[in-house]
C-alpha cells in the first residue's frame, strides 16, 4: 500500500487535507475535507507540477501525461488529472472520495510531487462550450492547492 498527503491552503482561508491511498497495480483512493470555499461545485485537478513559488498559479496545466482532451472522471478522452467537481455545502466545507485508476502513486506516471488545485468554479467536464471548455473546463481561477507527499 502507498499512501500520499497533500494539504492545501491559501491566505484567504481555503484550506484542507486530502489523502491518497493505492494497493498495488490498483486504482488510487482520494479522500478529503476541504473549508473555507464559496458553497456550490468547484473542480478539482491534479496538475503536472509540485510548485508553489508564484501560489497556486505556478503549478502549471492538469496532469496529461497521455495528451488528451478535458474530460470528466469517467470519460476514455481525459486528463489523468480530470478528477471532476466537489460539492461545497452552505457552511464552506466539503468531504469527498473518489476512486479514480489514471493518478497512480508509483510507476513513471506517478502524482507524487505533482499538486492537486480546488478551482473556483464548477468543472463543465469538457463539455460547456466555452473556448477553454477543452483545456481547463472553464473551472475557474486556482482557490486553494497543496502538493501531493509520501506519507509514512
Amino acid at each position: 500500500m502507498v499512501k500520499a498527503v497533500a494539504v492545501l491552503g491559501r491566505k484567504d482561508g481555503e484550506r484542507g487535507t486530502e489523502f491518497f491511498s493505492q494497493d498495488g497495480e490498483g486504482p488510487t483512493t482520494v479522500t478529503g475535507k476541504l473549508s473555507g470555499l464559496k458553497p456550490g461545485l468547484q473542480g478539482l485537478h491534479v496538475h503536472a507540477l509540485g510548485d508553489t513559488t508564484n501560489g497556486c498559479m505556478s503549478t502549471g496545466p492538469h496532469f496529461n501525461p497521455a495528451g488528451k482532451g478535458h474530460g470528466a472522471p469517467e470519460d476514455v478522452n481525459r486528463h489523468a488529472g480530470d478528477l471532476g467537481n466537489v460539492t461545497v455545502g452552505a457552511d464552506g466545507s466539503a468531504s469527498f472520495s473518489i476512486v479514480d485508476k489514471q493518478i497512480p502513486l508509483s510507476g513513471p506516471h506517478s502524482i507524487i510531487g505533482r499538486a492537486v488545485v480546488v478551482h473556483a468554479d464548477p468543472d463543465d467536464l469538457g463539455k460547456g462550450g466555452h473556448e477553454l471548455s477543452k483545456s481547463t473546463g472553464n473551472a475557474g481561477g486556482r482557490v486553494a492547492c497543496g502538493i501531493i507527499g509520501l506519507q509514512g
